[in-house]
Protein backbone atom coordinates (compact mmCIF):
# COMPACT_ATOMS: atom_id res chain seq x y z
CA UNK A 1 0.00 0.00 0.00
CA UNK A 2 1.46 3.36 -1.08
CA UNK A 3 0.18 6.21 1.07
CA UNK A 4 -1.53 6.38 4.43
CA UNK A 5 -4.29 8.78 3.45
CA UNK A 6 -7.88 8.05 4.41
CA UNK A 7 -8.39 5.83 1.38
CA UNK A 8 -5.25 3.81 2.01
CA UNK A 9 -6.00 3.33 5.70
CA UNK A 10 -9.60 2.30 4.98
CA UNK A 11 -8.58 -0.23 2.33
CA UNK A 12 -5.86 -1.60 4.60
CA UNK A 13 -8.27 -2.21 7.48
CA UNK A 14 -10.84 -3.85 5.19
CA UNK A 15 -8.24 -6.12 3.59
CA UNK A 16 -6.66 -7.07 6.90
CA UNK A 17 -9.91 -8.41 8.32
CA UNK A 18 -10.23 -10.50 5.15
CA UNK A 19 -6.92 -12.19 5.86
CA UNK A 20 -4.49 -10.22 3.70
CA UNK A 21 -1.02 -9.28 4.92
CA UNK A 22 -0.92 -5.50 4.52
CA UNK A 23 1.94 -3.04 4.76
CA UNK A 24 1.59 0.70 4.20
CA UNK A 25 4.52 2.90 3.24
CA UNK A 26 3.99 6.64 3.74
CA UNK A 27 6.53 9.35 2.95
CA UNK A 28 5.20 11.85 5.49
CA UNK A 29 5.74 11.88 9.23
CA UNK A 30 2.04 11.36 9.91
CA UNK A 31 -0.94 9.48 8.56
CA UNK A 32 -4.06 11.00 7.02
CA UNK A 33 -2.83 12.77 3.89
CA UNK A 34 -5.11 15.78 3.34
CA UNK A 35 -7.07 14.90 6.50
CA UNK A 36 -5.26 16.65 9.34
CA UNK A 37 -5.89 18.77 12.43
CA UNK A 38 -3.07 21.25 12.94
CA UNK A 39 -2.43 22.31 16.55
CA UNK A 40 -0.54 25.28 17.93
CA UNK A 41 -0.64 27.03 21.30
CA UNK A 42 -4.00 25.53 22.24
CA UNK A 43 -5.62 26.34 18.87
CA UNK A 44 -6.63 23.58 16.45
CA UNK A 45 -7.54 23.82 12.76
CA UNK A 46 -8.91 21.18 10.38
CA UNK A 47 -6.65 21.88 7.40
CA UNK A 48 -8.23 19.31 5.08
CA UNK A 49 -11.85 18.21 5.18
CA UNK A 50 -13.73 20.42 7.63
CA UNK A 51 -17.17 18.94 7.01
CA UNK A 52 -18.11 15.32 7.69
CA UNK A 53 -21.10 14.08 5.69
CA UNK A 54 -22.66 10.69 4.96
CA UNK A 55 -21.25 9.07 8.12
CA UNK A 56 -22.90 5.76 7.12
CA UNK A 57 -19.88 5.10 4.87
CA UNK A 58 -17.58 5.11 7.90
CA UNK A 59 -20.07 3.40 10.17
CA UNK A 60 -19.91 0.47 7.75
CA UNK A 61 -16.10 0.52 7.73
CA UNK A 62 -15.79 0.60 11.51
CA UNK A 63 -18.44 -2.06 12.16
CA UNK A 64 -16.79 -4.43 9.69
CA UNK A 65 -13.35 -3.96 11.23
CA UNK A 66 -14.09 -3.67 14.95
CA UNK A 67 -15.78 -1.21 17.31
CA UNK A 68 -18.37 1.20 15.93
CA UNK A 69 -17.66 4.69 14.65
CA UNK A 70 -19.46 6.28 17.59
CA UNK A 71 -17.38 4.19 20.02
CA UNK A 72 -14.21 5.35 18.27
CA UNK A 73 -14.72 9.10 17.78
CA UNK A 74 -16.85 11.85 19.31
CA UNK A 75 -19.32 12.27 16.46
CA UNK A 76 -21.35 15.48 16.82
CA UNK A 77 -24.24 16.82 14.76
CA UNK A 78 -23.58 20.41 13.67
CA UNK A 79 -26.57 22.63 14.40
CA UNK A 80 -27.04 25.14 12.94
CA UNK A 81 -24.80 24.15 10.11
CA UNK A 82 -24.14 26.98 7.68
CA UNK A 83 -24.15 30.74 7.61
CA UNK A 84 -24.32 32.36 4.15
CA UNK A 85 -23.77 36.07 3.58
CA UNK A 86 -24.63 37.43 0.16
CA UNK A 87 -23.18 40.53 -1.48
CA UNK A 88 -26.38 42.53 -0.93
CA UNK A 89 -26.10 42.02 2.83
CA UNK A 90 -28.68 39.24 3.08
CA UNK A 91 -27.82 36.50 5.56
CA UNK A 92 -29.21 32.98 5.65
CA UNK A 93 -28.53 30.51 8.45
CA UNK A 94 -29.27 26.94 7.42
CA UNK A 95 -29.74 23.94 9.69
CA UNK A 96 -27.26 21.09 9.66
CA UNK A 97 -29.90 18.61 8.52
CA UNK A 98 -33.36 18.68 6.99
CA UNK A 99 -34.35 19.60 3.44
CA UNK A 100 -37.63 21.14 4.56
CA UNK A 101 -35.95 23.10 7.32
CA UNK A 102 -33.26 24.35 4.92
CA UNK A 103 -35.87 25.40 2.38
CA UNK A 104 -37.78 27.21 5.11
CA UNK A 105 -34.65 29.05 6.23
CA UNK A 106 -33.92 30.13 2.66
CA UNK A 107 -37.52 31.28 2.25
CA UNK A 108 -37.34 33.33 5.44
CA UNK A 109 -34.04 34.93 4.43
CA UNK A 110 -34.58 35.51 0.71
CA UNK A 111 -38.34 35.74 0.43
CA UNK A 112 -40.21 35.28 -2.82
CA UNK A 113 -40.33 31.73 -4.15
CA UNK A 114 -37.06 30.65 -2.53
CA UNK A 115 -38.60 27.96 -0.34
CA UNK A 116 -40.66 26.32 -3.09
CA UNK A 117 -37.87 26.53 -5.65
CA UNK A 118 -35.31 24.97 -3.30
CA UNK A 119 -37.71 22.10 -2.62
CA UNK A 120 -38.13 21.66 -6.39
CA UNK A 121 -34.37 21.38 -6.81
CA UNK A 122 -34.02 18.93 -3.93
CA UNK A 123 -36.73 16.69 -5.42
CA UNK A 124 -34.75 16.63 -8.66
CA UNK A 125 -31.52 15.99 -6.74
CA UNK A 126 -33.18 13.14 -4.82
CA UNK A 127 -34.08 11.47 -8.11
CA UNK A 128 -30.52 12.01 -9.37
CA UNK A 129 -29.13 10.42 -6.20
CA UNK A 130 -31.33 7.34 -6.56
CA UNK A 131 -30.20 6.91 -10.17
CA UNK A 132 -26.46 7.39 -9.61
CA UNK A 133 -25.64 6.11 -6.12
CA UNK A 134 -25.56 2.34 -6.70
CA UNK A 135 -24.71 2.05 -10.43
CA UNK A 136 -22.04 4.75 -10.44
CA UNK A 137 -20.70 5.78 -7.04
CA UNK A 138 -20.85 2.33 -5.46
CA UNK A 139 -19.86 0.29 -8.53
CA UNK A 140 -16.54 -0.19 -10.32
CA UNK A 141 -16.04 2.25 -13.17
CA UNK A 142 -16.38 0.72 -16.64
CA UNK A 143 -16.22 3.76 -18.88
CA UNK A 144 -19.04 4.01 -21.40
CA UNK A 145 -20.75 0.98 -19.92
CA UNK A 146 -21.10 2.80 -16.60
CA UNK A 147 -22.61 5.78 -18.41
CA UNK A 148 -24.98 3.51 -20.30
CA UNK A 149 -26.50 2.34 -17.02
CA UNK A 150 -27.93 5.82 -16.61
CA UNK A 151 -29.49 6.05 -20.08
CA UNK A 152 -31.92 3.16 -20.01
CA UNK A 153 -34.94 5.44 -20.22
CA UNK A 154 -35.62 8.91 -21.57
CA UNK A 155 -37.00 10.00 -18.21
CA UNK A 156 -33.74 9.01 -16.47
CA UNK A 157 -31.72 11.00 -18.99
CA UNK A 158 -33.96 14.01 -18.47
CA UNK A 159 -33.56 13.74 -14.71
CA UNK A 160 -29.77 13.57 -14.78
CA UNK A 161 -29.49 16.11 -17.63
CA UNK A 162 -25.96 15.02 -18.60
CA UNK A 163 -25.42 17.94 -20.98
CA UNK A 164 -26.64 20.59 -18.54
CA UNK A 165 -24.24 22.37 -16.22
CA UNK A 166 -24.91 22.94 -12.54
CA UNK A 167 -25.03 26.68 -13.17
CA UNK A 168 -27.52 26.26 -15.99
CA UNK A 169 -29.70 24.02 -13.81
CA UNK A 170 -29.71 26.73 -11.15
CA UNK A 171 -30.75 29.40 -13.63
CA UNK A 172 -33.52 27.17 -14.96
CA UNK A 173 -34.85 26.39 -11.46
CA UNK A 174 -34.45 29.60 -9.49
CA UNK A 175 -35.87 33.07 -9.99
CA UNK A 176 -33.49 34.48 -7.35
CA UNK A 177 -29.86 34.93 -8.41
CA UNK A 178 -28.75 34.38 -4.82
CA UNK A 179 -29.99 30.78 -4.97
CA UNK A 180 -28.03 30.29 -8.19
CA UNK A 181 -24.93 31.52 -6.36
CA UNK A 182 -25.60 29.15 -3.47
CA UNK A 183 -25.99 26.17 -5.79
CA UNK A 184 -22.87 27.15 -7.76
CA UNK A 185 -20.82 26.81 -4.59
CA UNK A 186 -21.35 23.06 -4.52
CA UNK A 187 -19.26 22.67 -7.69
CA UNK A 188 -16.27 23.76 -5.61
CA UNK A 189 -16.72 20.62 -3.47
CA UNK A 190 -15.15 18.84 -6.47
CA UNK A 191 -12.79 21.70 -7.32
CA UNK A 192 -14.82 22.63 -10.40
CA UNK A 193 -16.31 25.55 -12.31
CA UNK A 194 -20.13 25.42 -11.92
CA UNK A 195 -20.50 26.66 -15.50
CA UNK A 196 -18.78 23.47 -16.70
CA UNK A 197 -19.65 21.00 -13.94
CA UNK A 198 -22.53 18.57 -14.52
CA UNK A 199 -25.99 19.22 -13.12
CA UNK A 200 -25.76 15.95 -11.17
CA UNK A 201 -23.61 17.75 -8.59
CA UNK A 202 -26.94 18.98 -7.21
CA UNK A 203 -26.83 15.70 -5.29
CA UNK A 204 -24.21 17.24 -2.99
CA UNK A 205 -26.58 19.62 -1.15
CA UNK A 206 -29.20 16.87 -1.18
CA UNK A 207 -26.84 14.48 0.63
CA UNK A 208 -25.74 17.25 2.97
CA UNK A 209 -29.28 18.18 3.98
CA UNK A 210 -30.62 14.62 4.05
CA UNK A 211 -27.88 12.92 6.06
CA UNK A 212 -26.66 15.89 8.04
CA UNK A 213 -23.55 17.92 8.70
CA UNK A 214 -21.25 16.39 11.30
CA UNK A 215 -18.18 17.28 13.30
CA UNK A 216 -15.74 15.13 15.26
CA UNK A 217 -14.85 16.46 18.68
CA UNK A 218 -11.26 17.69 18.78
CA UNK A 219 -11.16 18.06 15.00
CA UNK A 220 -12.16 15.96 12.03
CA UNK A 221 -8.47 15.22 11.51
CA UNK A 222 -8.57 12.98 14.58
CA UNK A 223 -10.30 10.43 12.35
CA UNK A 224 -6.95 9.80 10.66
CA UNK A 225 -5.29 8.59 13.84
CA UNK A 226 -8.30 6.45 14.73
CA UNK A 227 -8.23 4.84 11.28
CA UNK A 228 -4.51 4.14 11.67
CA UNK A 229 -5.10 2.58 15.08
CA UNK A 230 -7.86 0.40 13.63
CA UNK A 231 -5.59 -0.75 10.82
CA UNK A 232 -2.76 -1.57 13.24
CA UNK A 233 -5.17 -3.46 15.50
CA UNK A 234 -6.01 -5.65 12.52
CA UNK A 235 -2.32 -6.36 11.93
CA UNK A 236 -1.43 -3.70 9.33
CA UNK A 237 2.18 -2.48 9.36
CA UNK A 238 2.51 1.30 8.77
CA UNK A 239 5.94 2.66 7.87
CA UNK A 240 6.18 6.46 8.03
CA UNK A 241 8.96 8.58 6.49
CA UNK A 242 9.30 5.93 3.79
CA UNK A 243 9.30 7.17 0.19
CA UNK A 244 8.39 5.00 -2.79
CA UNK A 245 10.43 5.72 -5.91
CA UNK A 246 8.73 3.27 -8.27
CA UNK A 247 6.43 0.31 -8.80
CA UNK A 248 8.05 -2.78 -10.27
CA UNK A 249 6.29 -4.97 -12.83
CA UNK A 250 6.91 -8.11 -14.85
CA UNK A 251 4.80 -9.58 -17.65
CA UNK A 252 2.10 -6.95 -17.18
CA UNK A 253 1.67 -7.47 -13.43
CA UNK A 254 3.03 -5.74 -10.35
CA UNK A 255 5.86 -7.39 -8.45
CA UNK A 256 6.34 -4.83 -5.69
CA UNK A 257 7.65 -1.34 -4.97
CA UNK A 258 11.08 0.22 -4.86
CA UNK A 259 11.95 2.65 -2.06
CA UNK A 260 14.06 5.78 -2.29
CA UNK A 261 16.44 4.09 0.15
CA UNK A 262 17.19 1.46 -2.49
CA UNK A 263 15.28 -1.29 -0.73
CA UNK A 264 12.56 -3.27 -2.49
CA UNK A 265 9.30 -4.65 -1.10
CA UNK A 266 7.88 -7.59 -3.05
CA UNK A 267 4.09 -7.69 -3.39
CA UNK A 268 1.54 -9.31 -5.66
CA UNK A 269 -0.96 -6.49 -4.95
CA UNK A 270 -0.17 -2.77 -4.75
CA UNK A 271 -2.78 -0.19 -3.79
CA UNK A 272 -1.87 3.40 -4.60
CA UNK A 273 -3.29 6.20 -2.47
CA UNK A 274 -1.26 8.88 -4.25
CA UNK A 275 -2.51 11.31 -6.89
CA UNK A 276 -3.33 9.35 -10.05
CA UNK A 277 -1.33 11.70 -12.28
CA UNK A 278 1.76 11.27 -10.10
CA UNK A 279 1.24 7.51 -10.08
CA UNK A 280 1.04 7.09 -13.84
CA UNK A 281 3.66 9.70 -14.74
CA UNK A 282 6.28 9.14 -12.05
CA UNK A 283 5.93 5.84 -10.20
CA UNK A 284 4.74 3.39 -12.82
CA UNK A 285 6.95 2.38 -15.71
CA UNK A 286 4.62 0.33 -17.90
CA UNK A 287 3.74 2.68 -20.81
CA UNK A 288 2.44 -0.04 -23.10
CA UNK A 289 -0.52 -0.85 -20.89
CA UNK A 290 -1.19 2.58 -19.39
CA UNK A 291 -0.90 4.81 -22.44
CA UNK A 292 -4.65 5.38 -22.78
CA UNK A 293 -4.91 6.30 -19.10
CA UNK A 294 -2.11 8.86 -19.26
CA UNK A 295 -3.60 10.39 -22.40
CA UNK A 296 -6.98 10.74 -20.69
CA UNK A 297 -5.36 12.33 -17.64
CA UNK A 298 -3.49 14.78 -19.88
CA UNK A 299 -6.77 15.94 -21.44
CA UNK A 300 -8.50 16.57 -18.13
CA UNK A 301 -8.63 19.95 -16.40
CA UNK A 302 -7.01 19.78 -12.97
CA UNK A 303 -9.18 20.97 -10.11
CA UNK A 304 -8.80 24.40 -8.64
CA UNK A 305 -6.23 25.01 -5.93
CA UNK A 306 -6.77 26.19 -2.40
CA UNK A 307 -5.39 29.19 -0.53
CA UNK A 308 -5.53 28.46 3.20
CA UNK A 309 -5.31 30.75 6.21
CA UNK A 310 -5.19 29.56 9.82
CA UNK A 311 -6.11 32.35 12.20
CA UNK A 312 -5.93 32.31 15.98
CA UNK A 313 -8.48 34.97 16.88
CA UNK A 314 -8.95 36.86 20.14
CA UNK A 315 -12.56 37.24 21.32
CA UNK A 316 -15.81 35.76 20.03
CA UNK A 317 -17.48 36.78 16.78
CA UNK A 318 -21.21 37.55 16.94
CA UNK A 319 -23.36 35.56 14.54
CA UNK A 320 -20.59 33.22 13.43
CA UNK A 321 -21.56 29.62 12.59
CA UNK A 322 -19.56 26.41 12.35
CA UNK A 323 -19.44 26.79 8.54
CA UNK A 324 -19.57 30.24 6.93
CA UNK A 325 -19.44 31.62 3.40
CA UNK A 326 -19.21 35.24 2.28
CA UNK A 327 -20.22 35.48 -1.39
CA UNK A 328 -18.98 38.17 -3.79
CA UNK A 329 -21.20 40.20 -6.09
CA UNK A 330 -19.88 38.41 -9.19
CA UNK A 331 -19.23 34.76 -8.37
CA UNK A 332 -18.63 33.81 -12.02
CA UNK A 333 -15.64 36.16 -12.13
CA UNK A 334 -13.96 33.89 -9.59
CA UNK A 335 -14.02 30.90 -11.92
CA UNK A 336 -12.88 32.96 -14.88
CA UNK A 337 -9.89 34.13 -12.83
CA UNK A 338 -9.01 30.54 -11.90
CA UNK A 339 -9.83 28.55 -15.03
CA UNK A 340 -9.54 31.27 -17.70
CA UNK A 341 -6.68 31.91 -20.10
CA UNK A 342 -4.99 34.38 -17.77
CA UNK A 343 -5.26 32.92 -14.26
CA UNK A 344 -4.74 35.19 -11.30
CA UNK A 345 -5.55 35.30 -7.58
CA UNK A 346 -9.24 36.14 -7.30
CA UNK A 347 -9.69 39.83 -6.51
CA UNK A 348 -13.11 39.45 -4.86
CA UNK A 349 -13.32 35.79 -3.83
CA UNK A 350 -15.93 33.76 -2.03
CA UNK A 351 -14.51 33.26 1.45
CA UNK A 352 -15.20 30.07 3.41
CA UNK A 353 -14.45 29.88 7.14
CA UNK A 354 -14.80 26.95 9.50
CA UNK A 355 -15.06 28.18 13.09
CA UNK A 356 -15.97 25.19 15.28
CA UNK A 357 -17.60 25.86 18.62
CA UNK A 358 -15.44 23.08 20.06
CA UNK A 359 -13.65 23.64 23.41
CA UNK A 360 -10.98 21.15 22.33
CA UNK A 361 -10.06 23.34 19.37
CA UNK A 362 -9.33 26.61 21.19
CA UNK A 363 -7.36 27.49 24.34
CA UNK A 364 -10.38 28.99 26.14
CA UNK A 365 -13.80 30.55 25.59
CA UNK A 366 -12.26 33.93 24.79
CA UNK A 367 -10.66 32.78 21.53
CA UNK A 368 -11.63 31.21 18.20
CA UNK A 369 -9.82 29.03 15.68
CA UNK A 370 -10.52 30.14 12.11
CA UNK A 371 -9.77 27.96 9.08
CA UNK A 372 -10.23 30.06 5.94
CA UNK A 373 -10.23 28.59 2.44
CA UNK A 374 -10.29 30.63 -0.76
CA UNK A 375 -10.35 29.08 -4.23
CA UNK A 376 -7.21 29.84 -6.19
CA UNK A 377 -5.32 29.04 -9.41
CA UNK A 378 -2.92 26.13 -9.27
CA UNK A 379 0.82 26.60 -8.82
CA UNK A 380 3.66 26.18 -11.26
CA UNK A 381 7.13 27.67 -11.02
CA UNK A 382 7.48 27.48 -14.81
CA UNK A 383 4.23 29.24 -15.68
CA UNK A 384 2.58 26.27 -17.36
CA UNK A 385 -0.94 26.91 -18.74
CA UNK A 386 -3.62 27.51 -16.13
CA UNK A 387 -1.17 28.23 -13.28
CA UNK A 388 0.67 31.01 -11.52
CA UNK A 389 3.86 30.98 -9.45
CA UNK A 390 2.70 31.10 -5.84
CA UNK A 391 6.33 31.03 -4.68
CA UNK A 392 6.85 34.58 -5.94
CA UNK A 393 8.30 36.37 -2.87
CA UNK A 394 5.63 38.06 -0.81
CA UNK A 395 2.68 36.86 -2.90
CA UNK A 396 1.16 34.58 -0.26
CA UNK A 397 1.29 37.09 2.59
CA UNK A 398 0.06 39.91 0.38
CA UNK A 399 -2.92 37.87 -0.74
CA UNK A 400 -3.70 36.87 2.86
CA UNK A 401 -3.83 40.56 3.75
CA UNK A 402 -6.11 41.16 0.76
CA UNK A 403 -8.49 38.39 1.86
CA UNK A 404 -8.71 39.88 5.36
CA UNK A 405 -9.45 43.28 3.82
CA UNK A 406 -12.24 41.77 1.70
CA UNK A 407 -13.66 40.02 4.75
CA UNK A 408 -13.64 43.30 6.68
CA UNK A 409 -15.39 45.05 3.81
CA UNK A 410 -18.14 42.45 4.09
CA UNK A 411 -18.70 43.18 7.76
CA UNK A 412 -16.36 40.78 9.59
CA UNK A 413 -13.12 42.50 10.56
CA UNK A 414 -10.60 40.21 12.24
CA UNK A 415 -7.48 42.24 11.54
CA UNK A 416 -6.99 43.66 15.04
CA UNK A 417 -7.92 40.41 16.78
CA UNK A 418 -5.41 38.02 15.23
CA UNK A 419 -3.06 36.33 17.72
CA UNK A 420 -1.15 34.51 14.98
CA UNK A 421 -1.61 33.63 11.34
CA UNK A 422 -0.35 30.79 9.17
CA UNK A 423 -0.73 30.74 5.39
CA UNK A 424 -0.55 27.87 2.90
CA UNK A 425 -0.63 28.56 -0.84
CA UNK A 426 -1.23 25.99 -3.59
CA UNK A 427 2.57 25.70 -3.81
CA UNK A 428 2.69 24.67 -0.15
CA UNK A 429 -0.12 22.17 -0.69
CA UNK A 430 1.80 20.65 -3.59
CA UNK A 431 4.85 20.17 -1.37
CA UNK A 432 3.00 19.00 1.72
CA UNK A 433 0.46 16.56 0.27
CA UNK A 434 1.95 15.83 -3.16
CA UNK A 435 -1.03 17.28 -5.04
CA UNK A 436 0.27 18.48 -8.43
CA UNK A 437 -0.04 22.25 -8.56
CA UNK A 438 -1.95 22.21 -5.30
CA UNK A 439 -5.03 20.86 -7.10
CA UNK A 440 -7.18 19.72 -4.19
CA UNK A 441 -9.36 17.14 -5.93
CA UNK A 442 -7.27 15.75 -8.79
CA UNK A 443 -9.28 16.43 -11.94
CA UNK A 444 -12.16 18.90 -12.03
CA UNK A 445 -15.64 17.57 -12.77
CA UNK A 446 -16.00 19.32 -16.11
CA UNK A 447 -18.23 17.95 -18.85
CA UNK A 448 -20.93 15.31 -19.09
CA UNK A 449 -18.46 12.41 -19.04
CA UNK A 450 -16.13 13.71 -16.33
CA UNK A 451 -17.25 11.10 -13.79
CA UNK A 452 -16.60 8.27 -16.22
CA UNK A 453 -13.16 9.55 -17.21
CA UNK A 454 -11.78 9.37 -13.69
CA UNK A 455 -8.98 6.82 -13.26
CA UNK A 456 -10.45 3.44 -12.47
CA UNK A 457 -9.84 1.71 -9.17
CA UNK A 458 -8.44 -1.31 -11.01
CA UNK A 459 -5.58 -0.19 -13.23
CA UNK A 460 -4.56 -1.77 -16.59
CA UNK A 461 -1.62 -3.35 -14.75
CA UNK A 462 -2.55 -6.61 -13.06
CA UNK A 463 -2.45 -6.31 -9.29
CA UNK A 464 -2.36 -2.50 -9.20
CA UNK A 465 -5.34 -0.66 -7.67
CA UNK A 466 -6.08 3.02 -7.03
CA UNK A 467 -7.90 4.67 -4.15
CA UNK A 468 -8.24 8.27 -2.97
CA UNK A 469 -9.71 11.52 -4.20
CA UNK A 470 -8.11 11.49 -7.66
CA UNK A 471 -9.59 8.06 -8.52
CA UNK A 472 -13.17 6.85 -8.86
CA UNK A 473 -15.61 7.83 -7.39
CA UNK A 474 -13.93 11.12 -6.39
CA UNK A 475 -12.77 13.37 -3.57
CA UNK A 476 -14.19 14.16 -0.16
CA UNK A 477 -14.51 11.85 2.82
CA UNK A 478 -17.73 10.07 1.71
CA UNK A 479 -16.53 9.28 -1.83
CA UNK A 480 -13.04 8.29 -0.72
CA UNK A 481 -14.63 5.91 1.80
CA UNK A 482 -16.83 4.43 -0.94
CA UNK A 483 -13.78 4.02 -3.15
CA UNK A 484 -11.96 2.15 -0.39
CA UNK A 485 -14.81 -0.31 -0.12
CA UNK A 486 -14.81 -0.79 -3.90
CA UNK A 487 -11.07 -1.47 -3.96
CA UNK A 488 -11.29 -3.99 -1.13
CA UNK A 489 -14.09 -5.81 -2.96
CA UNK A 490 -12.19 -5.78 -6.27
CA UNK A 491 -9.10 -7.22 -4.61
CA UNK A 492 -11.21 -9.82 -2.85
CA UNK A 493 -12.53 -11.02 -6.20
CA UNK A 494 -9.18 -10.92 -7.97
CA UNK A 495 -6.92 -12.18 -5.18
CA UNK A 496 -8.72 -13.86 -2.28
CA UNK A 497 -6.58 -14.01 0.85
CA UNK A 498 -4.73 -17.24 1.36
Amino acid sequence: MIGAGVGGLAVAARLAVKGHDVRIVEQAERVGGKLHTHRRDGFAFDTGPSLFTLPAVYRDLFLKTGASLEDSVDLQAVEPGFGYRFADGTQAVLPGVGIGAAAGALGDALGGNARAEWLTLMKRASDMWKLTRAPVLQSPLEGWRSAARLTRSISDVRTIAPFTSLHRLGNATFSDARLVTLLDRYATYTGSDPRRAPAALATIPFVEQTFGAWHIGGGIGTLAGVLADRARERGVQIDLRTTVSGITTAHGAVTGVELASGDAIPADIVVSDVDATSLYRSLLHAPASTGSVTRTLARQTPSLGGFVMLLAVRGRTPGIQHHNVWFPADYSAEFTAIFGRHPAPVDDPAIYACVPDDPRMRPDDQHESWFILVNAPRHSATGSPGTIDWDTPGRGLAYASHVLDRLAARGTDLRQRIVFQEVATPADLERDIQAPGGAIYGAASHGSMSTFRRPRNQSPVEGLFLVGGSAHPGGGLPLVGMGAELVAELIGRARPAR
